[in-house]
């Protein structure tokens, strides 16, 4: 068995990985920025976050408590599982809370992988996650998503079926794609998992998408299916900084992957977080449909200007700049806006982050000019 101490190594070197991707290209690009923008009126457009930032109640709350840093405030970690589970309306014992939920996505790994049940996705994904699990020697497989960029919910179950069982994994809407799998999907899905398989779904993004389109998959936590379901204060909430994240699952599944949970995330992100699931009812529907709004300018302008990309649910878009993605990134940079790096296969597609009014004002000007060279 993979103990705690062991993972954390694993997860290092994982974690190198995808640090390795960012940094590449952020040095490519600075070779070649001369003259760029300077760092501090740089777009950052690169790695989903929310540039709207936390609520005010957050901000708050992690002034008032930073005094209180000293401590690591075990005792007061309970109040944040009863928050986030009278949020979902499920029990305390069915939530894990993590370092965002990336550390939630790799206890499930190491829980319910192995090297002959292997963790089951589709291409392209959240590609850190798969090269953590590769990293710990567990078997992938990867199975291309629909040509409507759902995931396959039916060969999902064929492999599991042959595998004996597994780790699959969904992300709705997906990474990097901004797509999502269809309701009805997700339903059968869970109708049809074969012994010894946990689903897991990704809902990062969850909070962007139109809710006529998609729902939570909580709902079959709720039910007491073999589901796992992750979310995140990265992204709506506008908190990358301050890695928080949680998991809900059924109890047996939460403690099969609680002895690979470091069990501690930052004090100010426990405060920032339970104070944001205060205004949850306000501020994600406002988010959201701001977010659409200005998601919905770049894509009626990228049409204007004849320029494929795929629809989106969630807070970026994949682009076709019809060359080598790297080298536009760079030239982008260069015009003074980050933008996302490659996601093979997709090589010519750019993942472009959806700012606020003045970023993307920037980016189009940028693109434009990168585009018509």
């Amino acid at each position: 068995m993979l103990s705690r101490r062991s993972f954390m190594r694993q997860l290092g070197v994982a974690g190198a990985a995808g640090v390795y991707f960012g940094e590449t290209l952020l040095a490519a690009t600075a070779e070649a920025a001369d003259g760029a923008a300077k760092p501090s009126s740089r777009v950052w457009l690169d790695a989903n976050e929310n540039s709207a930032g936390p609520p005010r109640a957050a901000i708050d709350a992690m002034v008032q408590n930073a005094p209180h840093t000293w401590r690591y405030h075990f005792d007061e970690f309970g109040a944040l599982s009863q928050a986030i589970a009278a949020s979902e309306q499920i029990s305390p014992q069915q939530v894990l809370f993590g370092v965002g939920s990336s550390e939630v996505i790799a206890s499930a790994i190491c829980a319910f992988a192995t090297d002959t049940k292997p963790m089951i996705t589709a291409l392209p994904t959240y590609d850190i996650i798969v090269q953590l699990a590769r990293a710990m020697g567990k078997a992938v497989v990867e199975i291309p998503l629909t040509p409507q960029w759902s995931y396959p919910v039916k060969q999902l179950v064929e492999e599991a079926k042959k595998a004996g069982g597994g780790l699959i994994y969904l992300c709705n809407p997906n990474n990097p794609t901004g797509s999502i799998t269809p309701v009805e999907d997700v339903r059968w899905l869970v109708a049809n998992l074969p012994p010894d398989t946990v689903l897991f779904v990704d809902e990062a993004y969850l909070e962007f998408a139109d809710p006529a389109k998609v729902e939570s998959a909580i709902k079959y936590v709720r039910d007491d299916k073999s589901v796992i379901v992750s979310r995140t204060f990265s992204k709506i909430y506008g908190m990358a900084g301050v890695r928080a994240g949680f998991g809900c699952a059924r109890p047996d599944l939460i403690s099969a992957m609680n002895p690979f949970m470091d069990n501690v995330i930052p004090y100010l992100g426990v405060r920032a977080a339970m104070a944001a699931l205060q205004e949850k009812a306000t501020l994600i529907p406002e988010r959201r449909k701001n977010n659409a709004r200005i998601r919905g300018e770049l894509c009626q302008w990228l049409d204007q200007n004849k320029v494929r990309y795929i629809p989106s649910q969630a807070n970026f878009l994949m682009i076709d700049v019809k060359r080598e993605v790297r080298g536009f990134s760079s030239a982008m940079y260069r015009e003074g806006v980050a933008v996302g790096r490659p996601f093979p296969p997709l090589s010519t597609m750019l993942r472009v982050t959806i700012g606020n009014d003045a970023d993307m004002q920037r980016f189009r000007q940028a693109f434009l000019k990168v585009y018509s060279a």
